[in-house]
């Protein structure tokens, strides 16, 4: 059965987690307040808004690469984040990002180790870097020719991309960033 809202005010909310729906649906649908909603493989996905830990590690990130867009304008297109951005199945997207970077939360720790990964690599992403303040490690997958190359840094590594010439992302900052996120 797929899951159909009615009505001008129905929100999608915890509740729908897990159930069915069209793209078509999901894709004007609205969100109860503080739930984030994905859909995966045609099922809804709920998840309560990332904490303040993870909004200030987010935060960073986006100001480190805006920092880097501002220095060279031409080496990037967007920088985007959250709601700003929405990946849709391959018969729709109009864009594929080559890098994306995911802070893990609590509620999305399989979903971004595991889910995501498949994701990103059906859709053509060429990078995708896990940044997970609580293990303290970036786990960083770069397309090779039929899987991901996996590569773990710690603390004392830097992010970097032959995506993204000259770009440095400190992984104790990163880690630092969100204060207490990593206790």
């Amino acid at each position: 059965m797929i899951l159909k809202l009615s009505g001008p005010k129905a929100k999608i909310g915890p509740y729908h987690h897990g159930r069915k729906m069209s793209l078509k649906a999901f894709e004007f649908a609205q969100v109860e307040e503080g739930y984030l909603v994905e859909l995966a493989r045609g099922y809804v996905v709920v998840s309560e808004v990332p904490n303040y830990p993870h909004a200030l590690t987010t935060a960073f990130i986006r100001d480190m690469l805006g920092a880097y867009r501002l220095a060279n304008p031409r080496a990037t297109h967007l920088v985007l984040d959250g709601a700003s951005c929405k990946l849709l199945i391959p018969d729709w997207r109009t864009w594929v990002p080559e890098l994306v970077i995911e802070v893990v939360s609590e509620g999305s720790r399989d979903r971004d180790y595991t889910e995501k990964r498949d994701e990103y690599w059906t859709l053509g992403v060429k990078e995708y870097w896990v940044v997970d303040a609580k293990l303290q490690q970036v786990l960083v997958l770069r397309r090779g020719r039929s899987q991901w190359t996996e590569k773990t840094l710690g603390p004392a590594d830097v992010c970097e991309t032959k995506l993204l010439p000259g770009f440095k992302l400190p992984c104790k900052a990163v880690f630092e960033a969100g204060g207490d996120a990593g206790a």
